[in-house]
């Protein structure tokens, strides 16, 4: 092994694993009293840089370079970011990176990155701030890779905070789930009025064509939306089956129609992009 060693033959290294933080060791298939066969699941964290001026409840924050990090599964549609979405009433901080870096986000997915050197203090994530859902409505933001230059913070009443970051990124080109978020918010005067959604954040918003699938067009969410008359947001089983219809064809048939790698094929471009983000 010592042999080995100094040939450079093996090495001592890191890798992603399921870790129990109260053992302080891996936490193997069997060792699990549930979740047997659960795996890491890879996401890429995308950082939307909030722009002065701060809200009251940053104020204290200025001075440092503050993100909402919202994790995505698909990198590859970011060029459509029309704005970010928010669990109104969801739980949130405002957690130290480095002696400059804060991300916003659940104390879940702060816990998550503290143990990949994403923490100023390892394994120990630090909270400068707690905050709600409501308290980052209407944040200003400027998102990697997205056509528009600014986007806005918007309630989304479905974001489920024990799942990515509960900091989401809103993509109505080719989500269903986002498409029908902001047609809500579009159609519902009481629905803005109710969260203090602002008309300018959010009426001037148009789809931004990325994709293009067989069947589907070049708002692949929109159509499937229309064809299953779903009425908002919250009708969860059809937003499910729209999900279901284009996702897994958008990956396999779907062609790149904007940015560097336009008429690319969505699985050629995707982790290019994904390496072009990181």
């Amino acid at each position: 092994m010592r042999k080995l060693k100094k040939l450079h033959r093996i090495v001592k290294d890191m890798r992603y694993t399921i870790y129990s933080p109260l053992d302080g060791q891996p936490c193997a298939d069997h060792d699990r009293a549930t979740g047997e066969g659960v795996q890491p699941q890879e996401y890429v964290l995308i950082k939307m840089e909030v722009l002065s001026p701060f809200p009251p409840k940053l104020k204290a924050l200025e001075g440092r370079k503050v993100y909402l990090a919202a994790a995505t599964l698909r990198p590859e549609t970011m060029y459509d970011q029309t704005n970010c979405w928010v669990l109104p009433g969801g739980n949130y901080g405002a957690f130290e990176v480095n002696d400059i870096d804060v991300f916003i986000m659940t104390a879940r997915a702060a816990l998550n990155l503290a143990y990949q050197h994403l923490s100023r203090v390892p394994e120990k994530p630090t909270c400068l701030a707690e905050l709600s859902g409501s308290d980052l409505i209407g944040l200003r933001l400027r998102s990697p890779l997205a056509l528009s230059e600014n986007i806005y913070a918007l309630p989304m009443l479905t974001i489920l905070t024990d799942k990515g970051t509960g900091i989401v990124t809103s993509v109505p080109s080719d989500s269903p789930d986002d498409f029908m978020a902001l047609q809500d918010l579009v159609t519902k005067p009481a629905l803005r009025a109710k969260y203090g959604v602002k008309d300018e954040w959010v009426l001037p918003l148009k789809v931004i064509p990325v994709i293009n699938i067989p069947e589907f067009g070049d708002k692949s969410a929109e159509k499937v939306c229309f064809s299953l008359k779903i009425k908002s947001q919250n009708d969860k089983e059809k937003l499910a089956e729209a999900k279901r219809m284009t996702y897994l064809k958008g990956f396999t048939d779907g062609t790149m129609i904007v940015g560097e790698f336009n008429g690319r094929k969505v699985q050629e471009a995707k982790p290019l992009i994904r390496n072009k983000l990181l």
